[in-house]
């Protein structure tokens, strides 16, 4: 896979995709990273990439040229067929379901904002898939998109050093995970459970997913909703 990251501040992002599970996914050739400073695609002799909203208000809005020019020359590069991803808090939230399905994409290209927003002409002309992380406002789409290159990235095999690492994750089959221990086996009094020091592979799995819906049902019971509608609307 190959990702592109449009920012006003690529600095900001190498420090995080060229460590950890993301370095190593590079290193393995399980995909290739590329952050693209928009500011280098302006045509302005200033390098400016936005300007004040028309009608008034507070804030800068991104200007069309700058972003449509850097993403037709950036996708130029490479011949294959980039989804193109804009973050913007107007977007469908992200989850393991959508994580899935980019990590079955070739090439993801995240167009990351930055002041007000965007001039919306650039969404007309793109036509990216708009993403949320959640209800919530932050400064810039950089943040959001090293959280979805994470998801993603240890997805793809070869990502991570266990291949079934991913399977009984949150999420993942529309509950919550169960509890994990390591030694030791007792703590300031509290003891991992019996039933994990048996060595009987049935009964573990057996408390495992009992504890899992348990978790998702405390905690997380609209998963449970979603699953059932979804379920229901299969039948």
């Amino acid at each position: 896979m190959r990702i592109d990251v449009l920012t006003l501040f690529p600095e900001v992002m190498q420090p995080y995709v060229t460590a950890s599970i993301l370095g190593r996914a590079q290193a393995v050739g399980a995909v290739e990273i590329h952050t693209h400073q928009l500011r280098d695609y302006t045509r302005d002799p200033h390098r400016k990439v936005d300007d004040r909203p028309f009608g008034g208000g507070p804030g800068m809005v991104l200007s069309c040229q700058p972003v449509c020019d850097a993403v037709e020359a950036i996708e130029a590069m490479d011949n294959r067929k980039a989804l193109r991803v804009l973050f913007t808090p107007q977007g469908p939230r992200f989850t393991q379901a959508t994580a899935g399905r980019f990590a079955s994409c070739e090439r993801l290209f995240f167009i990351c904002g930055h002041y007000e927003g965007y001039d919306e002409r650039i969404i007309d002309l793109l036509q990216p898939e708009e993403v949320s992380l959640g209800d919530f406002i932050m400064t810039g789409g950089e943040i959001a998109a090293l959280a979805v290159i994470d998801s993603v990235v240890r997805l793809l095999p070869g990502a991570l050093g266990n291949a079934e690492a991913t399977d009984n994750e949150s999420f993942q089959n529309g509950r919550l995970e169960y509890p994990q221990y390591t030694r030791p086996r007792e703590f300031r009094g509290r003891s991992v459970p019996d039933v994990l020091l048996n060595g009987n592979h049935a009964d573990i799995e057996a408390w495992r997913r009992s504890q899992s819906e348990q978790r998702t049902q405390q905690r997380r019971p609209d998963l449970l909703d979603q699953n059932n509608y979804a379920a229901q609307r299969i039948a």
